[in-house]
């Protein structure tokens, strides 16, 4: 009977840690950063639209770009894409398209967006 007590709650503490665990884990994953502000002498910055380009020739284009396959990812229209909500789609993906947080730095991130922005951009 004792071990039976033992066994009990053992489970039942089993069982609240995990819960605990996985709440924990939901909320990590509600929190997102905020957008950093992009001001129009950030988006003209030649140096953020250069590390922007760099990162969109090596990654963006095959899947965005003129030349990726047909249907692969939506053609992008600059001129009706906001800058954070490109922030944020680069950041955390959407849909198929994976976050990129952790592979480039908020700098790259943040040239994305001025490069997509510029007159430069070309997909």
């Amino acid at each position: 009977m004792n071990i039976g007590r033992i066994a009990l709650r053992s489970a039942l503490a089993a069982l609240c840690l995990m819960q605990a665990g996985m709440a924990l884990a939901q909320e990590q994953k509600s929190v997102k950063e905020s957008a950093p502000v992009f001001d129009k002498a950030f988006l003209s910055n030649k140096k953020h639209i250069a590390t922007g380009k760099n990162v969109w020739d090596n990654q963006c284009r095959h899947c965005h770009g003129a030349a990726a396959y047909p249907g692969k990812a939506p053609k992008l229209n600059p001129g009706q894409l906001a800058p954070d909500f490109i922030y944020e789609r680069v950041t955390f993906g959407f849909g198929k398209m994976p976050g990129w947080k952790d592979v480039f730095s908020d700098e790259q991130r943040k040239g994305v967006v001025a490069y997509i922005k510029s007159r430069d951009f070309s997909p």
